[in-house]
């Protein structure tokens, strides 16, 4: 994919792995659409576009809504008349033992994590296959390992991983390229952390956007349907 003017729509692009794809992104030339489900999202957009020449869209919108996903996806193509990547990189963890786990946190996981990618997907996936285009889900090792106090997380992830996989088959003959990534450790403000020297050994957010710079400049002959990703050097 030749990037330049390229169109990219990038769900949770706040903060950790969103923004510093975006980041990634723009620095290659593409125009980029970021959500976030409060009004912040727009502040960062501005930041954004004070620095990358207003190719920087901030769109409210909720991944648990298959409207709201529909209604982002309309206003980049009034922007821009083109969507050639999306990035569902939204999520959220609860953990805790499935005797002490609510109801409320099971579902706001799943929401989010699976069925708010699922209604990502579904409002761009004509637009994709228009302009023979790429989704990219952010998935975690988390899919493939599973852990205590996990079960909401690792029940998302696992769904996730397979989620993309099937994607990935159903969309491959119309030209659209799908790949989930799947990291372990990342520097980011999930979960509560405040990103701070203490993290230095692990995966950086924008370590991440720039396997995904990569993925979409890969010749086309080529998939790299599932990527994982771990910190190099642990602490032991």
């Amino acid at each position: 994919m030749e990037l330049r003017d390229k169109v990219a729509y990038i769900t949770g692009g706040t903060k950790g792995i969103g923004l510093a794809t975006a980041q990634a992104l723009l620095e290659n030339g593409m125009k980029v659409a970021i959500s976030g489900r409060s009004n912040s999202v727009m502040e960062v957009a501005d930041t954004l576009n004070q620095q990358y020449s207003d190719q920087v869209m901030g769109i409210v919108s909720d991944v648990r809504s298959l409207d709201s996903e529909k209604e982002a996806i309309q206003k980049i193509k009034a922007k821009w008349n083109r969507l050639d990547v999306l990035i569902a990189n939204a999520g959220v963890g609860h953990f805790a033992p499935i005797d002490e786990m609510t109801e409320e946190q099971w579902n706001d996981v799943i929401n989010i994590n699976l069925t708010g990618v699922f209604h990502s997907v579904k409002a761009s996936v004509e637009s994709l296959k228009t302009s023979k285009g790429y989704l990219i889900t952010i998935a975690s090792l988390a899919g493939t390992n599973f852990f205590p106090k996990g079960a909401a997380y690792n029940a998302s992830k696992f769904g996730l991983v397979g989620f993309t996989q099937a994607v990935m088959m159903d969309l491959r003959q119309y030209g659209v390229k799908a790949t989930t990534i799947m990291p372990g450790s990342v520097a980011t403000h999930f979960n509560g952390n405040i990103p701070s020297d203490k993290d230095a050994w692990k995966i950086q957010p924008e370590d991440v956007g720039s396997i995904i710079k990569d993925l979409l400049v890969m010749p086309a002959r080529t998939l790299p349907s599932k990527i994982e990703m771990r910190p190099s050097m642990p602490p032991k």
